[in-house]
């Protein structure tokens, strides 16, 4: 691996002034870099990570970049998720609703958009839309990927339909296969290029390289202030969370006893390891090469995921360690350097910012919004309040169908089909989530006015039916071999 990758970027130092000159003048490149379940503040540049974490290349990306730092998803989970960031639309709107559903006839992915307009287009990673279906789709030139959520050694590869498997370990073989595809398109500078780096890293559960393992064996695991079951901590919060701390998703029995907590979390850290190691490699690589005035990097994740946070220790739910992600903008000569951004800033933006970046114009209705101008370094005007939706998941049905709204200020969460508390927040003076709101007199206003925000956001949309899904295996079940 690592010798492959020296010679690749060995090559891509040789940049003659031609080459500079076109990648100037050019239409911007863009290169997204997907991770999975990457907290929003496992980065050791973020203030209130973890004290022994290191992520170099993140810290070194933001430091030459722009830190979104209010970036969230619409659905906290893999393929629902994916889904609205090539779609720029609500689950409800493109219905890939969860992890098993197939993509409804008609849909539209902005790079098939990129395509058309003459953009050379590449795939490699973690999919996830179509469960089980590793084939190539429309839109990409270049197709690298697996079934499902893969493995995270030698993986079985579907690169352009031929399927091979790989030996070593997946991280590793991903960044390989974008660095040779990359390698190929700065030898023909006369098309701009879109690359999606779709990692399966930092998925549970949780694998590092064994170059990594048990580097944080011996760290002190800082466990989170609403983690421990203590009657503040449990006071006003619903049934069902209290109930799935004892399940598949909660801290007391995680995946049925599989792992004890301080595991989990330690191997978390250490897998994230070879994912901060390719993002240097493609930051190498653009700079070596003399695309760096040429290209824009964003890096981000399809959901945040929680470590113990009202003891739970998945994503779906609509806390904010569930729905908020990292997100970085890399692009010299465009995006403002060593910049902290406040934006609100959502999965469902990143298609229509990619097209206004491209000039495209999107054919189908998006619920997101060019954020061009703050990646420039401009101010914008705010969405006001975020829309999020989980449906039911007959596969892990701990977590109930939830709608909420986040604002700047509170966040309202109204779980369907239980009876149950529904959730107010104050996000600002209560940032972890300990104190509800929803039963307090002086805040009654507030919950009326944002239940009605929120049905009414939904009924604009179209997101007033609750989708069923055929289900038979579930992770309350007992576990084989």
């Amino acid at each position: 691996m690592r010798s492959l990758l020296a010679g690749m970027l060995a090559l891509s130092a040789l940049v003659t002034p031609a080459d500079a000159q076109v990648a100037a003048t050019r239409p911007r490149n863009v290169i997204i870099i997907l991770s999975d379940d990457h907290r929003y503040d496992f980065m050791s540049f973020v203030r209130g990570a973890p004290a022994f974490l290191r992520t170099p290349n993140l810290d070194r990306m933001a430091a030459g970049g722009t830190h979104i730092a209010n970036a969230f998803v619409t659905t906290a989970l893999c393929s629902p998720s994916r889904a609205s960031i090539y779609t720029g639309q609500y689950a409800h709107r493109h219905g890939v609703v969860d992890n098993t559903s197939g993509i409804p006839p008609g849909t539209v992915f902005f790079p098939q958009l990129l395509r058309q307009a003459g953009w050379r287009t590449a795939f490699v990673g973690k999919w996830h839309m179509g469960e089980d279906m590793d084939a190539p789709r429309p839109g990409f030139d270049h197709w690298v990927s697996f079934s499902g959520q893969g493995v995270y050694n030698d993986p079985t590869l579907n690169i352009n339909g031929q399927r091979s498997q790989v030996r070593g370990y997946t991280t590793d073989i991903l960044t390989e296969q974008a660095l040779a595809w990359l390698e190929r398109q700065r030898r023909n500078p006369q098309q701009p290029f879109f690359l999606v780096l779709s990692h399966k890293a930092v998925h549970a559960e949780f694998v590092p390289a064994e170059r990594h393992a048990g580097k944080y064996r011996d760290v002190a695991i800082p466990y989170p202030v609403t983690m421990a079951k203590t009657e503040a901590n449990l006071r006003g919060q619903p049934r069902w969370v209290r109930e799935q701390r004892n399940s598949w998703h909660g801290v007391d029995y995680a995946y049925h006893g599989q792992f004890d907590f301080d595991t989990f979390y330690r191997r978390y850290a250490e897998t994230l390891l070879a994912l901060d190691e390719s993002v240097g490699h493609v930051l190498d690589f653009v700079q070596r090469s003399g695309l760096a005035q040429s290209t824009l990097v964003l890096y981000l994740s399809d959901n945040g995921f929680s470590l113990g946070e009202h003891g739970l220790i998945d994503k779906r739910h609509a806390y904010e360690e569930s729905i908020r992600i990292p997100m970085i903008a890399w692009g010299p000569g465009m995006v403002p350097a060593g910049r902290r951004a406040e934006d609100m800033v959502r999965n469902i933006d990143i298609a229509p910012t990619v097209l206004a970046l491209a000039g495209v114009r999107p054919t189908t209705t998006m619920d997101g919004r060019s954020v061009l101008p703050m990646l420039r370094g401009q101010r914008m005007e705010s969405p006001g309040e975020l829309l999020y939706e989980y449906y039911w998941e007959h596969a892990f049905p701990h977590t109930p169908t939830t709608f909420a709204l986040r604002g700047e200020r509170f966040k309202y969460i109204y779980y369907h089909g239980v009876w149950d508390n529904p959730e107010l927040f104050d996000v600002q003076t209560d940032p972890l989530e300990r104190f509800n709101l929803n039963d307090i007199p002086a805040f009654q206003d507030t919950v009326s006015a944002m239940r009605a925000r929120l049905w009414d956001t939904l009924e604009r949309t179209g997101g007033m039916r609750i989708p069923l899904r055929r289900g038979d295996w579930q992770a309350c079940e007992k576990l084989v071999g």
